[in-house]
């Protein structure tokens, strides 16, 4: 498995982002884990990295819940789809949350989501996850 520059965690649940974490760190996927606790603060930090528009550093994989204050998932989705960064079209978003809602999954896919993942991230689906954006 080739390990990824940077992967960002955005999600307000503390326990889910302990979780997702230690599979993240066991399976050696990242240099960098960044973790953001809300879509505004997710949005704020991937602006500060993409700022120096031939340097930005973007994440290569995005973790984002859906339900979360100040600014849930789609808020982040329609911010994020409004960004003009060099590469932005190469970072991997994958929705993790505990949502069954169909509508949910319907909405995230139109907003270019590339994968629907329910809690807790396991190591089996991450390696899936990277199968099917990274090899």
């Amino acid at each position: 498995m080739n390990k990824l520059n940077s992967v960002l965690l955005v999600d307000d649940d503390e326990a889910t982002n302990f979780i997702s974490t230690l599979v993240i760190k066991r399976a050696g996927l990242a240099e960098e884990l960044l973790t953001a606790r809300n879509g505004k603060e997710a949005i704020e930090l991937i602006r500060s990295r993409g700022s120096g528009a031939a340097d930005a550093r973007l994440p290569e994989l995005i973790l984002l819940d859906i339900n979360m204050p100040v600014m849930d998932g789609f808020g982040f989705l329609r911010a994020f789809n409004e960004l003009d960064f060099p590469g932005k079209k190469a970072v991997v978003i994958a929705v993790l949350t505990t949502s069954l809602n169909p509508r949910d999954e319907k909405q995230v896919r139109e907003a270019g989501v590339q994968d629907f993942l329910n809690k807790p991230l396991t190591g089996k689906m991450l390696e899936e996850l990277l199968d099917r954006h990274f090899n």
